[in-house]
């Protein structure tokens, strides 16, 4: 099953995982013989070397028919609720933390005194370079952060308040709240001429 979804469909089965799934099932029928896995893996692997490809093909036709009913389960499969949102452009964005506000710095400084070194490298490199810092050195970066995030949360709540920031109050939301609202009033509208009319 996935992870975080337990609805999403299994993945679908090789020819070859049929197979070993059946040596299993032979292999239980006979439960006193103990079982080495990476024995009995190699022994599989060993007999499927072997075969030929007319006695393949039953395996080869189940896992045919597996991903036919994969696809037809992906296909009527929609992701979980809470699933990725979709972000809104206007919305503030997350501030970086002191570590981040470091390499911003220093990164530029690396790939110029060692150019052609890889991401990894620059990476790691600024890691360690962080990591030798003592706590008055970084404090700082921290410092920063910390104005930056409060900055942030400030403008994520004048963001919220305008309703625009939360999945509950996602534009889409706005909008279907104004359609009700105008149908209440159409629906009003109609009882008081329908009152008239009397």
């Amino acid at each position: 099953m996935a992870k975080g979804d337990p609805k999403k469909p299994k993945g679908k089965m090789s020819a070859y995982a049929f197979f070993v799934q059946t040596c299993r099932e032979e292999h239980k029928k006979n439960p006193e013989v103990p079982v080495n896995f990476a024995e009995f893996s190699k022994k599989c692997s060993e007999r499927w070397k072997t075969m030929s490809g007319k006695e393949k093909s039953k395996f080869d036709e189940m896992a045919k028919a597996d991903k036919v009913c994969y696809d037809r389960e992906m296909k009527d499969y929609g992701p979980a609720k809470g699933g990725k949102k979709e972000e809104d452009p206007n919305a503030p964005k997350r501030p970086p933390s002191g570590f981040f506000l470091f390499c911003s710095e220093f990164h530029p400084k690396i790939k110029s005194t060692n150019p052609g070194i890889s991401i990894g490298d620059v990476a790691k490199k600024l890691g360690e370079m962080w990591n030798n810092l003592n706590d008055s050195e970084k404090q700082p970066y921290i410092t920063k952060a910390a104005k930056l995030k409060e900055k942030y949360e400030k403008d994520a709540a004048d963001y919220k308040s305008k309703g625009k920031f939360d999945g509950a109050k996602g534009p889409a939301k706005v909008a279907w709240k104004k359609v009700e609202e105008e149908d209440e009033e159409e629906e009003e509208e109609e009882k008081k001429e329908e009152e008239e009319d009397e």
